[in-house]
């Protein structure tokens, strides 16, 4: 089930999340639905946050589909390294139509369960690096309009608060 994705502003974004304590029938029907959701919308990663439940859980997948392969599924995912630099343009599915460069980790190490409860351990660079931090990030409340300073953030979010009082967000 295509479940509806929550834009900036909304509380639950905000929020840092809840371990899951076991992976029961409900969280693998939320995995579904997140998976379903993230391909449709279409994007790269989606946490649970971005579906209304602040719970440590997350998707990715940087082929958006193309590789049966790519699919990554995080139950109480942690960060073991991250290292060097990489300045790249990013979006979010929760902050739809605004781009912004943001500084992120080119080499990323997570660990975590799979959605079967068993342990993991995945790294990435490049882009799967920035996707595991920009899904962490969400995990902690955080989105990527959180981290920019100065104009280019105060320009998104005077845009955003326009086009909520304008009822368009």
């Amino acid at each position: 089930m295509i479940r509806p994705i929550l834009k900036y502003g909304d509380s639950v974004l905000h929020e840092k999340t809840r371990i899951v304590d076991a992976i029961t029938a409900d969280i693998d029907r939320l995995i579904d639905d997140m998976i379903e959701t993230m391909y449709a919308a279409p994007g790269v990663g989606l946490a649970a946050t971005q579906v209304g439940l602040p719970l440590r859980v997350f998707v990715v997948d940087i082929s958006v589909g193309r590789d049966p392969k790519g699919l990554m599924i995080f139950v109480n995912p942690e960060f073991v390294e991250r290292d060097g630099v990489q300045l790249e343009e990013e979006g979010c599915l929760s902050v739809p139509g605004f781009n912004a460069t943001v500084m992120r980790p080119m080499r990323a190490v997570v660990k975590g369960l799979d959605r079967h409860g068993d342990p993991q351990q995945i790294e990435g660079a490049g882009l799967l690096a920035r996707a595991f931090q920009h899904e962490m990030d969400h995990l902690d409340g955080t989105l990527f309009v959180d981290r920019l300073r100065g104009i280019k953030r105060e320009m998104i979010v005077r845009k955003i608060h326009k086009l909520t009082r304008a009822g368009k967000w």
